[in-house]
């Protein structure tokens, strides 16, 4: 009969069925130990065998599928010595041992692994203390003759973890029909533990003195007992000595987890087998196919049979088990074989007298009951339920883990059986403190995720130096989550960055609701985002200065200063006006970025749009074609120029009824969409068919052409002195066929036209240059953060005019691409440089039959940074006016900021692409 770890089924077999050996009164003997590595060597199967005298348990078995049932119980009742082997395999046999090797090869950390081995080294210790509560004697099988010393340290954590489940045991076999001793001690007696180890080689060429036909020494005295005796005599007094001193074994036999016999040998040592196992299995084969059994007349008759069967296990303990001759040297005592020294234990068991090894001047008797192989399978089954199983504890956490209550035992175990553990974690938390202190030092209140991640950085490089051991990951991850609450529980920076990149000084907060108060003292407090930056900026005809905070969203930093200044300053003036989105539901949504672009199709995009741009026409350049009948190309096909607007809406010359063809028209001018909105700048790479519910850019009339005064410069405050000035910008104007054919030079000149060649003072207001040159003038304007304002002449190239106006004509600037970003001349005394950066283009258009048409387009950083220009690309501006374009002072897109360039970013990514004003004669 035999019964194993998948969950005691033949015990609840045995229950439910009659078999007639189920009143016998029966002796248990557990089994336990280490198995020798070599697999196919010593086992205890083996052992269980030659006891049996017949084939038990095969020499191989399978190991279990599963790994919690790497620890297993074998059983088998011998009927007729009435004595049950219940045998214990685990995780120190061969077959289980390898099968863990193999789980640990799929690579697991060091931690894992050593996780891995005291689970399972846990587990087999739950299954050994289910013995010690079940049997009552215990065979302890060692492959050496030597003691492992870890046992020592594996029965005082059994019998603390003994002492703290008694209380749970004795409710479990409350009605069991046991004695009542047997209930409140949750076993049937104090079991005997008994030693059985393998001379595996120890006496090899130690002979008795005359063994061998030699004969004895005269000088000698003859020993009584042989070595193998002796050595078992020096390891119990070695065993006891351990036990006694480390408190496992005391008086009182009652308290104690085990017993050993005072008067009776309780270490057996078996023979040493062959160094060639095959070899000797060989030579056994051998042996047994030439037995031979005679009948009465002498003639060898082959054995079949349980006969044959006797015969092969008597010739089998010759080889191992069995005892040495009894032909030996007169005076020695005979050794026992394995099976008499087990049952001169069995005989106390079964005759009911009980083991009486209590010492002391006052031994107290120890309870003793003898079951029936009935009442057992019963209470070992409740005890397995108990012990094993946990089925009267709360359910595990999750599927797979253990039961709360065999976590709570597994931690008594941890104490005792994982000293490597127990220095780690002692190490490891010595090492928290020092790694919390270098968390902590040099820390501001408040900070952000990267000077936390920096410090925890530190942190663990500190408690990486001291910390060791399996636990230094467990104790890693508390670390980490100690600073974590520590930066999360009033020091964590709020991470908004405004969009000249910098930090919010406020701790972690939430953003005011429309119409809902500032809380600061609410946790988290309630605050508007605020960098404690300021710096100076000029309304949007550039007349009137201001402080601003810094913007942390598109509308404060392009719409909302500039609309406080409106009423101050510009409000009154003439606007052209960018469309913008007209919602048609009360809830509009912004529009959702589908739309990706590479770096290779933004560098497409760019290169589109510098060659629809043509040259500008300065002194000496011919104007084109298209622009000459007041047209210009786009990418979708050819549209007219767009009408000013503004103060002055009527229809500009050159484009009427005579342009009947239907045309494509532009992204601009197709039908916006009233449902969404572009949540930032149009640009590009945005969607077609969506504005944004404001413009960042600001067009406005500062006045009439002869309001700017080419000797003075503007007169506005913040420009450093002598840049002040805007650049000249003469521009060829055709004269009609029918004038140039009257020119003659034989003939007097026409009245009001002047003789060609000859130049003539100019006239300016409304009457023409006589050279044809009508003279408009242009300034880039630049402005920092301090409100310090310049113009500049050239890429790089700041103006400076000591008197009478600048020199330099506007041609240069308009055919080159103008920085966006560029050092100020008036530097502070940090190191940090300070930028200025392009604000406005200040445009004087005369008096005269053109127009200047505006097409401002800007790169605000490196590809595949977008291109970005106002709601309408291209801008006519009527003639005769002073006209200030106020650029955006952040560039945002669908995908976030612009950030200006820091320090170790080249200035010439950013930058306003080139043809930025084109000239139409009309």
């Amino acid at each position: 009969m035999k019964m194993t770890a998948g969950g005691p089924s033949l015990l609840r077999e045995l229950l439910s069925t009659e078999p007639a050996w189920k009143e016998d009164e029966v002796c248990v003997v557990g089994v336990f130990g280490k198995t020798a590595l070599l697999q196919g060597g010593w086992d205890k199967s083996c052992l269980v065998n030659s006891l049996c005298d017949r084939h038990v348990f095969p020499l191989f078995h399978r190991p279990p599928e599963r790994a919690r049932e790497r620890s297993l119980f074998q059983t088998y009742y011998e009927q007729e010595s009435r004595v049950l082997y219940v045998l214990l395999t685990g995780i120190n046999d061969t077959a289980q041992l390898a099968r863990a090797c193999e789980e640990l090869a799929r690579g697991v950390s060091h931690a894992e692994a050593h996780e891995f081995w005291k689970d399972e080294e846990k587990l087999y210790c739950m299954h050994v203390l289910y013995l010690f509560c079940v049997c009552h004697l215990l065979l302890l099988v060692h492959p050496t003759c030597c003691f492992d010393i870890a046992y020592e340290k594996l029965f005082r954590a059994l019998d603390s973890v003994r002492q703290k489940l008694l209380p749970s045991l004795k409710p479990a076999l409350k009605e069991c029909p046991v004695g009542l001793e047997w209930k409140l001690n949750a076993r049937p007696c104090p079991p005997r533990l008994l030693f059985v180890f393998q001379l595996n080689g120890a006496l090899r060429g130690v002979e008795p003195s005359g063994r061998g036909g030699g004969q004895p020494a005269t000088d000698s005295k003859p020993k009584k007992h042989s070595p193998k005796r002796r050595l078992q005599h020096a390891l119990e007094d070695q065993i006891y000595r351990i036990f006694r001193k480390s408190r496992v074994l005391t008086n009182q036999s009652i308290n104690c987890l085990f017993t050993v016999p005072a008067n009776q040998a309780f270490v057996y040592i078996v023979a040493d087998q062959d160094d060639d196992p095959i070899g000797m299995l060989l030579e056994g084969l051998r042996h047994h196919c030439t037995v031979k059994d005679t009948d009465s007349s002498g003639l060898a008759q082959p054995i079949s049979g349980p006969r044959r069967f006797q015969m092969m296990r008597y010739s089998r303990q010759q080889l191992s088990f069995t005892a040495e001759s009894s032909s030996g040297v007169s005076g020695q005592l005979v050794d026992c074989t394995l099976r008499e020294f087990l049952f001169q234990h069995v005989e106390l068991v079964l005759t009911k007298k009980g083991f009486d090894d209590s010492v002391g001047r006052n031994p107290q008797p120890s309870h003793f009951e003898l079951p029936t192989y009935h009442k057992w399978a019963g209470v070992a089954l409740r005890l397995y339920e108990v012990i094993i199983e946990n089925k009267d504890d709360d359910p595990p956490a999750f599927p797979g883990a253990y039961p709360p209550k065999l976590l709570a035992n597994m931690k008594v175990l941890e104490g005792y059986l994982d000293a490597d553990t127990k220095f780690s974690e002692n190490r490891c938390q010595k090492a928290l403190p020092l790694a919390h202190s270098a968390y902590q030092s040099n820390l501001p209140h408040n900070y952000t995720t990267t000077v936390h991640k920096n410090q925890l950085a530190q942190a663990l490089r500190v408690y990486s130096q001291h910390a060791r051991g399996p636990a230094f990951q467990k104790y890693a991850i508390h670390l980490n989550e100690d600073c974590y609450k520590f930066w999360s529980s009033g020091h964590q920076l709020c991470e908004e960055r405004s969009l000249t990149d910098q930090h919010c000084v406020h701790k972690f907060h939430l953003l005011p609701k429309p119409g809902e108060k500032i809380e600061p003292d609410r946790n988290p407090p309630i605050l508007y985002h605020n960098s404690r930056a300021r710096s100076t900026g000029n309304c949007n005809c550039g007349r009137k200065q201001a402080p601003r905070e810094d913007p942390f969203d598109i509308k404060s930093a392009n719409y909302d200063f500039y609309q406080m200044l409106e009423e101050k300053c510009c409000g009154k003036l003439d606007h052209i006006n960018f469309p913008i989105f007209q919602p048609s539901t009360p809830d509009p949504a912004p529009a959702k970025n589908e739309t990706s672009f590479t770096s290779q199709e933004a560098e497409v995009e760019t290169e589109k749009l510098k060659d629809k741009e043509p040259q500008t026409q300065g002194e000496s350049t011919s104007l084109s074609l298209a622009f000459s009948l007041g047209q210009s190309t786009d990418s979708l096909g050819t549209y007219p120029a767009e009408p000013q607007a503004g103060g002055d809406n009527g229809d500009a010359p050159g484009q009427g009824s005579e342009d009947k063809g239907e045309k494509r028209p532009s992204l601009v001018d197709r039908q916006a969409s009233t449902v969404e909105y572009l949540p930032g700048m149009m640009h590009s790479n945005c969607p077609k068919g969506l504005l944004p519910k404001f413009s960042s850019w600001s067009l406005v009339k500062l006045g009439s052409a002869k309001s700017y005064n080419f000797h003075t410069g503007l007169d506005q405050l913040g420009f450093i002195p002598g840049t002040n000035y805007l650049m000249p910008w003469d521009i060829v104007i055709r004269t009609r066929p029918e004038d140039e054919g009257d020119l003659d030079t034989n003939s007097w000149p026409a009245p009001n036209k002047s003789v060609p060649g000859k130049r003539s003072g100019v006239a300016m207001g409304r009457g023409r240059r006589r050279d044809d040159i009508a003279r408009a003038f242009v300034g880039f304007e630049y402005e920092d953060s301090r409100g310090r304002r310049f113009m500049c002449s050239g890429p790089d190239k700041i103006m400076k005019v000591l008197g009478n106006g600048p020199k330099e004509s506007a041609v240069k600037a308009l055919n080159s691409d103008m920085p966006l970003y560029m050092l100020s001349p008036s530097q502070g005394r940090g190191l940090k440089p300070h930028y200025a950066q392009l604000m406005r283009l200040f445009v004087v258009v005369p008096d005269a039959p053109l127009q200047v048409i505006l097409t401002p387009q800007v790169q605000s950083g490196s590809p595949p940074c977008p291109i970005l220009f106002p709601e309408k690309q291209e801008i006519t501006l009527p003639s005769d006016g002073l006209w200030v374009l106020r650029f955006p002072y952040s560039y945002v897109t669908e995908r976030g900021p612009c950030y200006p360039p820091k320090e170790n970013q080249q200035l010439i990514s950013y930058k306003v692409m080139r043809g930025i004003l084109k000239a139409v004669t009309m």
